[in-house]
């Protein structure tokens, strides 16, 4: 690992850009290098997200903002749907209005609960873990019966569907698994 890498979630990252400032103040540095941030793992403006992560919570998903809140819930019986939430636009298109609709059906889990990809990504990680053999989307919905994988809709599954036809997916999943 070289001086100007540093470690973020197990991966190395570089800086992404090295710049020379023009500034001849004596508290200010010349130069900056612009790194991803590592002192968290927040990738957006939090203020940027808060509608989508709204258009979840008013529906009722409950938001696990740390991997001991996914361990939890995801160790309770029962039925939990995991929505990994994301800024793209297929879940804004597709995926958060799709879980709405299927939420109208009259089989539906036991839990909602909602992970943020880019946001809470040790959470994100956590619930993740639980997803295998799929490999990590977002957004990505899984169905949870008694600690088991039962259902997985990935980014292909929404990307360019509209949202009756996420429903219908996941509508099918409650049907036979809730």
């Amino acid at each position: 690992m070289t001086d100007d890498s540093k470690r973020c979630d197990g991966l190395e990252t570089k800086p992404l850009l090295r710049v020379r400032l023009a500034s001849s103040h004596p508290l200010l540095p010349s130069t900056a290098t612009l790194t991803p941030n590592t002192s968290t793992s927040i990738m957006y403006d939090p203020q940027m997200v808060q509608p989508f992560r709204d258009e979840l919570t008013t529906l009722g998903v409950k938001e696990l903002l740390s991997p001991e809140d996914v361990t939890t819930t995801l160790s309770e019986s029962g039925t939990t749907l995991v929505f990994v939430n994301s800024v793209c636009g297929c879940a804004a298109a597709g995926a958060r209005p799709g879980l709405r609709l299927a939420m109208m059906n009259e089989k539906k889990p036991d839990r909602f609960v909602t992970v943020f990809a880019g946001m809470e990504a040790a959470a994100t990680a956590k619930a993740r873990e639980h997803f295998a053999p799929y490999r990590p989307s977002s957004p990505q919905i899984a169905l949870i019966k008694d600690g088991e994988l039962v259902h997985m809709v990935q980014r292909q599954d929404i990307e360019g569907k509209d949202p009756a036809m996420v429903a219908k997916n996941l509508s099918d999943a409650y049907d036979q698994h809730c």
